[in-house]
């Protein structure tokens, strides 16, 4: 989230799409009807099946799944068609006015620079005119056909209302009371927030359906202002941690990208170069003279012209004595990705299938019911050596060897089964604690990080993962002591300290690296700004860096005491919880006071976060500035909120190495769609990678899109409530909802056994006929859509067929997260 939960409270209109908030996130849903009561804020939940959140809105408008990109380009071309855009904001704030090289194009679909055999884009077109200097050119009259703003008009000339009416199938009256109602928040008096959780992300154009919420958001004057914001929802309360640590294959802890055997990663200058915006064509060979260079300052670097102090200090953290400057930092021990391989969840499994991974830990996770073509993940674990599950409960991965795995239905006919007795993979669990039965610190949506107290014991023979991973790096650094090869250093030489005198892991000792702290004196580092690249820094985390501090001789979570006060009335509550960066709550929030850097915007001065005080001579506020105050006593000197961006600007236009699918949103249609693309000639989002070409559904075949969701009395893929028998009880069974008109189309009735069909495979579920999902009206002809729960398994109380039997192995062009909210399927009676 770009801002935070309880901030919701502060809008005056939230924008809900690909979110079922009332049920899976209920304490959002408090602060937006607090807005509500408050505010007179109106709530408008945009989504294919009309939900509790539905209910609790004040305007609800159904579209088509896959067809997010649509509204919202509509949504974009009324902004500027009807000049509801916040012009003063969009000026300064945005890169609206910078110009863009001459050689970028778009026709029909397809951005310039693509290679189609390939499938992937040659990038280079995708940037700015520069001076000599390295800077944008810029337009400020905005009238420059080259200028960003001029280019984004005319990219969305061709989403007017009716044909993104019926690319969507959203009623037209409906979609102009959404278009009135949020876009009026381009008003500087009024700010609207958009919220969304994974039916926004799961499609091939996932990265760019969030993309158009920033481009909607900034054309409007949301960010970086209380009440507004790009606020994605977690659906799990420390997804944010693990993501923040790496959890995503690409990166290093804090969002560094990960190295790779590419050249441009061969030595620690060399990737420097490579991840520090501007630092590319610089005359340095060493980390001393690149030091000289950042104290001088060079354009087009943004905040991320530190990047060598993050990385080192992470170095050092990791490896202590054996990352030394005359070593590279240790450097050449972080692993190197294949660059031309892709690591993500599905290809993993596809390279699995193809005996090309000998073993696999899994902790937290089941992918033979979460994982897309469940079936195929399901044969892959066959092909492995060993397996090493780490849960609460033998769910359905840990035991995918058994006969239930493996039983299908006569109605199954396209999955070929393996006996149980042929597989030879070793199965290895080791049971786990749970969230209550362990200490430590939990990020949750908002960036808020918060310390738990254990409130029990583990059950039996399980323990915390802390007490696994340190019992298990022990063991391996004693396996590898007496190693001599030079590919052993990495697990011999890293720091592995994590216990306390009495010998039990101890949570505070993660804190102290993962926080920050000075080599020579081991006093904590306050703050990323401190990080350091010569080595007198360690920090595993630089977005942690100050989230943890020493005082009377003890480490402690920020803050030491808990304090219910909130002096500026926004909801920030400073001295709850500890939010990353620095305890920043809004970030980009040099964007809540106009230009000048002293004035609120015209009628919002109580959501002012900060300003520029010219008799202390600096900035301050009820927030902690998000930019680096500048000690000039006679003007704010700081115009560029967007830090992170090498030009400091929110981007209207994506840069070259932003986006891998073009730089701005752009409808496709999803893999499996009932419809051709009626926007441009190309179907698919052109860059997405193709990896089964033969599973591919057609509307002849298969005319339902189908989509999964979960519901409240289950939790994700299942192993914890239908583990619980009074849970499993209030949802015992599989279910598919589908329309009264579908219904009666296909002669089933409410509780009848169902059979949905795709070419993956085939499921059993018990129909739920509803009025919650309503026919679309696609270009003239009626589309059907149904929904099914993706919760449910053959381990514990509540048993049926797994929903990710049916979906595809295809994913987002930048992320590669899978299509699971639009594809392809039929139904009929049992």
């Amino acid at each position: 989230m770009t801002n935070h939960v309880v901030d919701l409270k502060n809008t005056d209109c939230a924008l809900i799409m690909g979110s079922n908030c009332a049920e899976n996130h209920p304490v959002t849903m408090r602060w937006l009807l607090k807005a509500r009561d408050t505010r007179g804020a109106k709530l408008i939940h945009v989504d294919p099946r009309f939900t509790r959140t539905s209910a609790r809105a004040d305007v609800y408008a159904p579209l088509r799944s896959g067809t997010d990109i649509a509204f919202l380009g509509g949504m974009v071309k009324y902004i500027i068609d009807n000049e509801l855009y916040h012009k003063d904001y969009v000026l300064h704030y945005t890169n609206a006015s910078c110009l863009i090289k001459k050689e970028f194009s778009f026709e029909d679909g397809l951005f310039s620079g693509y290679d189609q055999e390939n499938r992937q884009y040659d990038v280079s077109s995708w940037d700015y005119q520069k001076d000599e200097n390295g800077s944008p050119l810029t337009d400020p009259t905005l009238q420059d056909p080259q200028c960003v703003f001029q280019l984004l008009k005319k990219h969305y000339e061709r989403y007017d209302i009716d044909t993104v009416c019926e690319i969507t199938g959203t009623p037209r009256n409906k979609y102009l009371e959404v278009l009135e109602t949020f876009c009026a928040t381009g008003a500087p008096d009024k700010t609207g927030t958009i919220m969304y959780a994974m039916g926004i992300t799961q499609h091939t154009v996932g990265s760019q359906n969030v993309r158009a919420f920033s481009v909607v958001q900034m054309l409007l004057g949301n960010m970086g202002r209380p009440g507004g914001g790009v606020n994605a929802l977690r659906g799990e309360n420390n997804v944010q941690g693990a993501t923040d640590m790496a959890l995503l294959f690409g990166n290093l802890p804090g969002y560094l990208d990960s190295p790779t055997n590419a050249a441009s990663d061969k030595d620690l200058i060399s990737f420097v170069r490579k991840i520090t915006p501007g630092a590319a064509k610089l005359p340095f060979t060493t980390l001393e003279e690149f030091r000289e260079l950042v104290k001088e300052g060079f354009p087009n670097s943004g905040w991320k012209i530190h990047s060598s102090k993050w990385l080192v200090s992470m170095l050092k953290a990791w490896y202590g004595d054996a990352a030394t400057a005359g070593n590279d930092f240790a450097y050449h021990y972080l692993p190197k990705r294949d660059a031309k391989k892709n690591y993500s969840h599905m290809m993993m499994f596809e390279n699995m299938l193809k005996g090309e991974i000998d073993g696999l830990v899994i902790n937290g996770s089941n992918p033979v019911v979460g994982g897309p073509n469940a079936n195929k993940e399901l044969l892959a674990l066959t092909k492995l050596k060993w397996l090493v599950v780490i849960d609460l409960w033998l769910h359905e991965t840990a035991e995918f060897w058994t006969y239930d795995a493996w039983r299908r239905p006569v109605y199954n006919d396209k999955f070929n089964p393996v006996k149980p007795t042929d597989i030879q993979t070793e199965v290895f669990f080791l049971p786990a604690a749970a969230v209550y039965e362990k200490e430590g610190t939990a990020a949750q949506t908002g960036r808020l990080v918060q310390f738990r107290w254990k409130g029990a014991e583990p059950v039996g023979e399980s323990k915390a993962d802390m007490w696994i991973y340190n019992e298990l790096a022990k063991k391996l650094q004693q396996l590898y002591a007496d190693s001599s090869r030079p590919e052993d250093e990495p697990i011999k030489n890293m720091t592995w300290d994590y216990e306390n005198e009495d010998g039990h892991d101890d949570v505070l000792k993660v804190a102290y690296e993962l926080c920050g702290y000075f080599l020579s004196d081991g006093k904590p580092v306050e703050g990323f700004a401190n990080l350091k690249d010569d080595g007198s820094t360690a920090c595993g985390n630089w977005i942690y860096c100050g989230g943890a501090t020493l005082k009377d001789g003890e480490w402690f979570y920020k803050p030491q005491s808990r304090k219910k006060d909130d002096p500026s009335g926004l909801g920030i509550f400073p001295e709850w919880g500890w939010a990353w960066p620095v305890n920043r709550r809004i970030i980009y929030n040099r964007c809540s006071v106009q230009p000048d850097g002293v004035t609120p915007w015209p009628g919002d001065e109580d959501r002012k976060l900060v300003n520029w005080d010219e008799a202390q001579g600096k900035w301050v506020g009820v927030d902690v500035p998000d930019f680096i105050g500048t000690t000039s006593p006679d003007k704010p000197n700081f115009t560029k909120p967007f830090i992170m961006r090498p030009e400091g600007l929110g981007c209207l236009f994506a840069t070259a190495s932003s986006m891998k699918d073009g730089p701005f949103p752009e409808h496709y249609e999803p893999w499996e769609s009932p419809t051709e693309n009626r926007m441009n000639s190309q179907n698919l989002n052109p860059a997405t990678k193709i990896i089964e070409p033969d599973k591919q559904g057609t509307s002849e075949e298969y005319p339902i899109i189908a989509t999964t969701y979960r519901v409240s009395e289950h939790w994700q893929t299942g192993a914890l409530t239908r583990n619980l028998p009074w849970l499993a009880e209030l949802m015992p069974d599989m279910f598919v909802e589908l329309s009264e008109e579908l219904a009666k189309e296909k002669g089933i009735k409410n509780g009848h056994d169902v059979i949905v069909s795709t070419t993956r495979g085939d499921l059993k579920a018990v129909a739920c006929v509803t009025k919650r999902f309503k026919p679309f009206l696609i270009h003239g002809k009626p589309v059907h859509q149904i929904g099914m729960v993706w919760q449910y398994g053959f381990k514990g109380y509540a048993t049926g067929d797994i929903a990710n039997w049916l979906t595809p192995h295809i994913g987002d062009a930048n992320t590669m997260i899978p299509e699971y909210k639009a594809w392809l399927c039929d139904i009929r009676r049992a």
